[in-house]
């Protein structure tokens, strides 16, 4: 409780990336949703909601996910907790998740019946003023995302289950936002014990390319 006697809320909010197609090629997004009350009527936030009193945290970063933007992550992980003060008109905490969803899943989740449409992707690095302190979130987690895909498999929440070293390299590259070296880089991860050849191949313009995947219990 506030001095005042009123309570201190607590919501959930989620961070969301995946890849998207534009005419730069692949890049890295996330989806904003236009507010229809306020505060902040009409500018664009973060997917989130208020926590119910009898969910955890985890099914409450799910739920609101769900109903905000009909998306369901195929990776979510609790980021950080945002509590200044003066975030919001009333007393509000804000538990927020980062997410990452596999964009040959957008799509299909997004075509669902009674999906909302207040909901925009934006570029990472083209992202408008937002209600709250939801820019400084956004930021946040795309630094974390950044740190985090150098030393771990977080790029395989973007990633079908299998998938070739181009196609992981170019994941690497839109969410580093630099261009890789691809010798380098298929050196490096063809001495991982995390990464498995499979008998598949990719065929297209150029010759078969060999699929990869993860492996599950890495």
């Amino acid at each position: 409780m506030t001095e005042d006697g009123d309570a201190i809320r607590v919501a959930v909010s989620t961070v969301i990336f995946s890849l998207r197609s534009s005419a730069e090629g692949d890049r890295l997004m996330l989806p904003l949703v236009r507010r229809t009350r306020a505060p902040h009527l009409g500018q664009w936030a973060l997917p989130g909601g208020w926590l119910d009193p009898d969910e955890d945290l985890d099914t409450a970063a799910s739920r609101t996910l769900a109903e905000t933007t009909a998306l369901t992550p195929s990776y979510l992980e609790q980021l950080y907790t945002f509590g200044d003060v003066d975030r919001a008109p009333t007393r509000a905490i804000a538990i927020v998740y980062w997410a990452l969803l596999r964009s040959d899943l957008v799509d299909a989740q997004r075509a669902a019946a009674g999906a909302p449409e207040n909901v925009e992707w934006f570029d990472v690095d083209a992202i408008p003023r937002l209600a709250f302190d939801h820019n400084r979130i956004a930021e946040y987690a795309l630094w974390r995302l950044r740190n985090k895909v150098g030393y771990s498999r977080i790029a395989a929440g973007l990633l079908p289950d299998e998938f070739t070293l181009t196609e992981l390299r170019e994941v690497y590259e839109a969410v580093l936002g630099q261009r890789l070296d691809p010798s380098n880089f298929r050196r490096l991860l063809e001495g991982s014990d995390e990464l498995v050849p499979t008998e598949s191949f990719r065929t297209g313009k150029h010759r078969p390319a060999r699929l990869y995947r993860y492996l599950a219990d890495a």
